[in-house]
């Protein structure tokens, strides 16, 4: 079952970017590091509930 979600950086937490993923083999919660135009640099974006 794939769910939608949205990626919030870390540092500044806003809501960036927006992706999919597959709840059965991906249970925990998805951290990707990504670009973050507020902070200009590339930071952890972490699955916001």
């Amino acid at each position: 079952m794939r769910v939608n979600l949205l990626l919030a950086c870390t540092e500044c937490k806003r809501r960036n970017y927006a992706t999919v993923k597959n709840k059965k083999n991906t249970t925990g919660r998805l951290e990707l590091k990504k670009y973050c135009p507020w902070c200009r640099t590339h930071t952890t974006h972490r699955e916001a509930r």
